[in-house]
């Protein structure tokens, strides 16, 4: 296994000191000098950047400056350079201008760091179909460019991979932040429900539009791919290269570097869309996971929307109430708390009444009324000593007379049906002559069973019945004979199939197939 690359311990230190911000407010003040053009500062156009580009909050001073810069290039992240080839007018301003400040390489690769975190925190993923589109447009262009061995082509050919691998990111990119965000979503529990259900129904909405097409697209890219992967990928590579015209290093060879960071971005390319060996692109994946968070999200609505029609749910009312235990000032008010919400006291007798409750007038407060008869039982056993009737036992014999009744006669009807199918050996289909109904049917299921099943190397086929009791045999008729089957209720038309039907009880079921073998021969 590769070893990972390893971040340098010190690049980014700057982002977690007492002085964070102004040492990413100089970091940000030299890229917008970079991107003038402008590689090397002195320590007063600094000053002059972050007061221009309002990085700091009040004004710094050189002192203050002086050593965020030394500190800087104290983890790699500045080169201090000297600058021979200045004018100075006096001591003070040689000492204040000759020291000029630039990014190294791994300072530029911490603001860059610094860069992307923001981005990502400050941006939302999305799935944009237009991405797919762009990436089958780039793919169709570099198959007609490599049909073109003209090599004023490479250079198109090199802008051409570089907008496709830019599209495969963002693709990538978008597609992690917004399953991220997704997800989180499907978690998140939130206290406005009309919020709640107004987000989550937009992005149903969203998920479906995204996935209606996705296929399609994603059958389109991979289709584009194979076409370009057909001239060669190496060729590509080569090509492009040509194109790129990168600049020679003493000592270092970029090419080799060059080619193996594309054939790694065109090896993602084609896991997304086109993978080997009968792997799934990532592209379907990313279909199953929209198709499941639209059913998780329309599960999610649909408890919010019972929970609407609903006064108050059992749920939001144990909540409320774990909510004023939490809230209780002590002890005695939460006991208060829980004899109020649950009344599980000792006292069962309240429903009770006076036998004759009109002669208590409702004024009359139940210390100074009549007392009340309690039972015994009513505290021992939780009920008083009236007992109602207990219900009739139903009778279940007739029930089961009945029930036993009816599985006697289908099984006799079952019998009957297999008895008038039985065969005593192979005979045609249409010596059946008149049947019933219903033995109509059994031999039709018979033969549907037997017609479904592949036919051994000798031409016949062999079935039996769910119960495992009846065999069929059957054989197509190799001089094309019709025969035709009578029933009260009209007549059928087919085949004359060779049959020998078989009950599997019988001690000659193995010969069912000789047997027929045997007549077909002889006839």
């Amino acid at each position: 296994m590769a070893e990972q690359p390893r971040v340098p311990p010190e690049m980014f230190r700057f982002a977690t000191t007492e002085r964070a911000d102004l040492h990413t407010a100089v970091l940000h003040a030299f890229g917008e000098a970079a991107e003038r053009l402008q590689t090397a500062l002195t320590a007063d156009e600094v000053r002059d950047g972050l007061r221009a580009a309002e990085w700091a909050a009040a004004p710094v001073g050189e002192q203050e400056l002086a050593g965020a810069l030394r500190q800087l290039a104290g983890w790699g992240l500045l080169d201090v350079v000297f600058d021979h080839a200045g004018s100075f007018a006096n001591a003070e301003e040689y000492e204040r201008k000759n020291l000029q400040y630039t990014l190294t390489r791994r300072g530029e690769a911490a603001l860059a760091g610094a860069r992307h975190a923001m981005a990502v925190l400050n941006s939302a993923g999305a799935l944009q179909t237009g991405v797919l589109d762009a990436i089958a447009e780039r793919l169709g262009e570099l198959e007609r460019l490599l049909r073109d061995p003209d090599p004023r082509c490479d250079r198109r050919i090199f802008a051409a991979l570089q907008e496709l691998e830019c599209h495969l990111d963002g693709l990538r990119d978008n597609t992690r932040r917004f399953n991220g965000e997704l997800q989180r979503l499907l978690r998140v529990e939130a206290a406005e429900l009309s919020t709640y259900h107004e987000v989550k129904g937009a992005t149903v909405a969203y998920l479906q539009e995204f996935a209606g097409t996705l296929e399609q697209r994603g059958d389109t890219v991979a289709a584009a791919l194979r076409a370009v992967a057909g001239h060669g990928v190496d060729v590509l590579h080569a090509r492009a290269l040509n194109g790129a015209e990168l600049p020679e290093e003493p000592g270092t060879d970029g090419a080799t570097a060059w080619l193996a960071a594309r054939a790694a971005r065109w090896e993602a390319l084609r896991l997304w869309f086109a993978p080997d060996d009968g792997e799934v692109a990532r592209v379907r994946l990313l279909h199953d996971v929209a198709r499941r968070a639209v059913v998780s999200l329309l599960e999610v609505l649909d408890r919010i929307t019972d929970s609407r029609r609903r006064p108050s749910s059992a749920a939001a009312d144990f909540r409320t109430l774990a909510r004023w235990f939490a809230g209780a000032p002590s002890e005695d008010d939460a006991h208060r708390l829980w004899d109020a919400a649950f009344g599980l006291g000792s006292a069962r007798h309240a429903h009770l009444g006076h036998a004759d409750a009109e002669l208590i007038p409702a004024g009359v407060a139940w210390s100074e009324a009549e007392p009340v008869e309690v039972s015994a039982l009513l505290r021992s056993r939780g009920r008083n000593e009236r007992m109602g009737r207990t219900g009739r036992v139903r009778d279940v014999d007739r029930l089961r007379a009945e029930r036993r009744a009816r599985a006697e006669k289908e099984r006799a009807e079952l019998e009957a049906a297999w008895s008038a199918l039985a065969t005593t050996g192979a005979m045609r289909l249409s010596q059946m002559g008149e049947l019933d109904h219903d033995t109509f049917g059994r031999l039709l299921d018979l033969l549907g069973r037997a017609l479904a099943e592949r036919p051994d190397s000798t031409g016949f086929r062999r079935a039996v019945t769910s119960d495992g009791r009846v065999e069929i045999v059957l054989r197509a008729p190799d001089d094309g004979a019709v025969a035709v089957l009578r029933t009260p209720e009209g007549w059928f038309r087919g085949p004359d199939y060779l049959i020998d039907v078989r009950s599997i009880e019988a001690p000659h079921d193995r010969e069912a197939g000789e047997g027929l073998h045997r007549w077909v021969v002889g006839a």
